[in-house]
């Protein structure tokens, strides 16, 4: 299964690296995505939003608290690892430009964090 994000920007490399009968998930919103190239390799589509399960109480909501045990399980176990790679400081106007400008390259690899945002207007 693949799991990405910019779709769109990627779509051709992943029909051509899929394989027959592969399963793609993806979590990123494009209103006009064409998933056809998927077709004549039998590609199944799969679209994840973390909310699903609250906004429509679905019959298996209870999953999702289980789903989150198990990925504060496997964190604690040192099983998963952050995808954190960039640490900014502390939030003011120059970090949140930087950030920004950092995120809108489309080249930035994991998560970019600003901190202290609890401290924000206070003195």
């Amino acid at each position: 299964m693949g799991i990405t994000t910019q779709t769109q920007r990627h779509l051709a490399d992943i029909v051509a690296l899929i394989a027959p009968q592969g399963r793609f998930a993806l979590i990123d919103n494009h209103p006009t995505l064409d998933i056809m190239a998927f077709m004549r390799k039998s590609v199944s589509v799969h679209w994840e939003m973390m909310f699903t399960r609250s906004l429509f109480a679905t019959t298996d909501i209870a999953a999702q608290g289980a789903l989150l045990d198990d990925v504060a399980r496997r964190v604690d176990a040192g099983q998963l690892k952050t995808t954190l790679n960039t640490r900014l400081g502390p939030i003011d106007a120059a970090t949140l430009k930087r950030a920004h400008a950092l995120v809108e390259t489309g080249a930035s690899i994991g998560k970019v964090v600003l901190e202290g945002f609890g401290q924000v207007g206070k003195t």
